[in-house]
């Protein structure tokens, strides 16, 4: 009777354990929290420390990281900052910066679960041409995001910036600024690998992307970039990063400060007197062109989307959304209206042998 006993009482337990696994299961399952770049909307934040000690760095090939405080949404974070970046850093007084978190300090924050981050700013303070800039290079890299998923997303800044060294002018307001998803964050995302090699082989691109980056860069009108490196660069490519996935390599393309859509007052001038915002092919002929064909297809078929996206970035002072969203209109009314002809552009006045 005793063992009955024990049995029955037994059979109990677990029917109310079973009960109350099932009640578990009816109630709503929190949404996991969203991630920064999940978003578009504008994350405010303050920026507090030694800048004006960071910017006697710009020419040195050391950099140092000094510790800031990031204010946002109430919270405090501690956080690392250096200068990043070679180009800009001569040509701006107010140079690009890499933000490095340490683990967990941005927990219940934006930035959560965040490492490095390179941080795009505003070039020169006071001048708010340059402060459009940085807004033309965001664009940029949202339409990218609309062509396909293997690129680096980004979320708009505005920034107070403070200077603890009390050395830096012209920081009495906000400006606009915007952060990029790390390498790794990327490669993740879409499942693959950063590969850090001095050369790649052209037939393990994969086609379609590099099809898809080569009518990209003509529609920002940006020559800035190669799957050559640079004298001064370790690794391929030039303004291109290459993720392997499955043993195919994808190229994504980083780093529009210097195409025509941004237009940068510090762009080096185009050939034969042509204006900066002038659009040059400068794809590579080993990419079939019925390739970048398909490639400018797709593309023209996304010119709501992109529009969209192109309106919905702020401008300041006296430039206009307008004129931004007109420059790339004119991209897809050519690739419309004289599709053929733009394709035998491309086939024409592509780079290398085919």
């Amino acid at each position: 009777m005793a063992v009955e006993s024990g049995i029955l009482h037994e059979t109990g337990a677990l029917a109310r354990r079973f009960l109350a696994l099932a009640l578990i299961s009816l109630l709503p399952v929190p949404a996991p929290a969203a991630g920064l770049f999940d978003s578009h909307e504008t994350v405010e934040i303050r920026l507090s420390g030694p800048l004006g000690t960071i910017g006697r760095e710009r020419q040195q090939k050391e950099r140092t990281e000094y510790p800031f405080v990031l204010s946002v949404d109430g919270s405090t974070i501690p956080v690392d900052v250096r200068i990043r970046g070679k180009s800009r850093t001569e040509a701006c007084t107010f140079p690009p910066l890499r933000l490095n978190f340490s683990a967990g300090a941005a927990d219940g924050t934006a930035f959560a679960g965040q490492d490095k981050l390179k941080l795009v700013t505003h070039c020169r303070s006071g001048q708010l041409s340059f402060e459009n800039n940085t807004l033309e290079e965001y664009t940029a890299y949202r339409i990218f995001n609309l062509i396909t998923d293997i690129s680096y997303r980004v979320r708009l800044l505005r920034i107070r910036y403070e200077d603890t060294d009390e050395r830096l002018r012209r920081l009495d307001h906000t400006y606009y600024g915007f952060v990029i998803e790390s390498d790794d964050e990327l490669a993740a995302r879409v499942g693959g690998n950063i590969e850090k090699t001095a050369g790649i082989l052209y037939s393990r691109l994969d086609t379609a992307q590099t099809a898809r980056v080569n009518v990209f860069q003509y529609l920002i009108a940006n020559t800035d970039w190669s799957f050559v490196n640079n004298l001064e660069e370790q690794t391929c490519c030039h303004n291109l990063d290459i993720i392997e996935i499955d043993s195919v390599l994808f190229p994504v393309p980083f780093d529009f400060d210097l195409s025509g859509m941004v237009n940068a007052s510090y762009a080096p001038k185009r050939k034969r007197g042509r204006r900066a915002s002038a659009r040059e092919y400068s794809g590579y002929c080993r990419t079939p062109i019925e390739s970048v064909a398909t490639a400018l297809d797709e593309i023209v078929a996304l010119r709501s989307e992109i529009l969209a996206a192109v309106e919905a970035v702020p401008v300041v002072g006296r430039d206009s959304i307008e004129s931004r969203a007109q420059y790339i209109d004119r991209f897809f009314a050519e690739a419309v209206d004289d599709r053929e002809k733009l394709l035998r552009r491309f086939e024409k006045k592509c780079i290398g042998r085919r």
